[in-house]
């Protein structure tokens, strides 16, 4: 049965595949190999930006690719009643297609609540996109649409005052979507045939926004989820919770990267208020959990009470681990032990995880400004990159409804200007999102060629 899981995983990204460039998924799981020279390392708004178009609507999720078409989620309307799926030419950002679908969960439109947060998958035939309405739709590549269902319907609405966020894990024939949320709690695996529910497990009640992740195991995969309070790994077949650890705190953001086999790094920051301040401090680290016969022993390889992420999550680059805090801090931690390289400032923070190509490791601010370091234990700056100057920053569509209360009202007032939510990259394209907007930065030896 492991081996099996193994395979299919496999098959989903086999070498049949090799030559379609694709970023599949929330932070590029699965995706195909980048090479360094491919990416530029400086660009400015009249420099290697090889397009810039809108999107309909808003939306806060990340781009995905497969081969020449961009996929891209948002919400429309005053009470997000509007959902839409949208396809864009990569070479030349044109629009290729739009589905547009009626939510089955209408909400506020407000900067308070997640706006088309979770990331679709996308894999050889075709895309699925998951609002945080508890919509599911699936298309083609070309837009023609296969089914839609209503996780509300099935398991009831979402009771989060602040919106769902998580976004789905996919094998070759299901999906995983964790719910975690101060209603019914549960993580469930959906057909992609005909958006069936395959099994579903029950959860404990919590308020969270981090989405679940695969992680290898020797001959096998395991959904790992690192939500509100505990670290708990599935098997994705059945939905059996195979171990769980519960000495964490704060873990309601970030995503498990995986660093090898069975082992992940845990991000954890104390909530506004104060809250999960000391379990927070003892849970950014590095995961480690192994078999003995038949059971599974989770337990920390090591952690590290400096580092305290927000939105990004934390990520290792040859053999570097980075975290980057609310006011753009950036951490870079041994990832044998966990002793810090250096602590330093960027320009910006980031709510972009990085991504590492090459020799550099880029940090993607979200006020506009990538900084690309060089990837290792020294502190060293390659470039700063504008995507937008400060007296021309791109549109940004803010919801028209009226926000609630004057304190309200004036901190919605920082989301005016357009915020970097995410990123997909594929050899010689990158492309950055923001609410509604999507920029492609190109290789400068392809724009040559055009």
């Amino acid at each position: 049965m492991r081996l099996q899981i193994v395979l299919t995983l496999l098959l989903l990204f086999s070498s049949a595949l090799s030559a379609q460039d694709r970023w599949p998924g929330f932070l590029g799981v699965g995706a195909s190999s980048i090479s360094a020279s491919s990416i530029p390392t400086e660009w400015a708004p009249d420099k290697n930006l090889a397009w810039q178009v809108a999107i309909p609507g808003y939306g806060q999720s990340s781009p995905v690719i497969w081969g020449e078409r961009v996929f891209v989620t948002s919400v429309e309307g005053e009470n997000k009643e509007i959902l839409h799926v949208v396809c864009y030419s990569l070479r030349t950002g044109k629009l290729l297609w739009k589905h547009s679908q009626s939510s089955t969960f209408p909400e506020k439109n407000s900067v308070y609540i997640s706006r088309a947060a979770p990331t679709p998958v996308v894999d050889a035939d075709g895309i699925y996109a998951y609002f945080e309405s508890g919509d599911i739709v699936s298309l083609t590549h070309t837009g023609q649409h296969n089914w839609s269902v209503s996780l509300k319907e099935r398991f009831g609405a979402p009771q989060n005052k602040f919106g769902l966020a998580a976004s789905p894990v996919q094998l070759k024939d299901r999906l995983m979507i964790l719910i975690d949320d101060e209603g019914p709690s549960c993580l469930t695996a959906i057909s992609k045939a005909d958006g069936k529910t395959l099994w579903k497990t029950n959860r404990k009640s919590r308020v969270s926004w981090s989405s679940p992740m695969l992680v290898p195991f020797d001959d096998s995969v395991q959904v790992v989820c690192s939500s509100a309070g505990s670290l708990d790994g599935y098997d994705p077949q059945s939905g059996k919770l195979l171990w769980s650890f519960n000495k964490v705190g704060g873990n309601d953001k970030t995503t498990p990267l995986p660093v090898g086999q069975g082992a992940f790094l845990v991000g954890a920051s104390p909530g506004r208020s104060g809250e999960n301040n000391d379990l927070a401090k003892k849970s950014n680290g590095l995961f480690v959990v192994k078999q003995s016969g038949k059971e599974w022993i989770p337990q920390y390889g090591w952690t590290n009470p400096g580092p305290v992420p927000s939105w990004a999550s934390p990520m290792m680059y040859r053999g570097y681990a980075y975290w980057v805090n609310r006011v753009g801090v950036v951490y870079c931690l041994d990832i044998n032990n966990g002793q810090v390289a250096y602590t330093e400032r960027l320009k910006q923070s980031c709510w972009a995880t990085p991504v590492g190509v090459g020799d550099d490791v880029y940090f993607f601010g979200k006020d506009g400004i990538t900084t690309v370091l060089k990837s290792g234990a020294t502190f060293e700056v390659v470039a700063e990159n504008r995507l937008w100057t400060d007296d021309a920053p791109p549109v940004n569509q803010v919801p028209s409804a009226e926000e609630e209360s004057e304190d309200r009202r004036r901190s919605a007032a920082l989301f005016a200007r357009p915020t970097v939510y995410g990123v997909a990259l594929v050899k010689d394209y990158l492309v950055l999102r923001t609410g509604s907007q999507l920029f492609c930065i190109q290789s400068p030896l392809l724009a040559s060629l055009d």
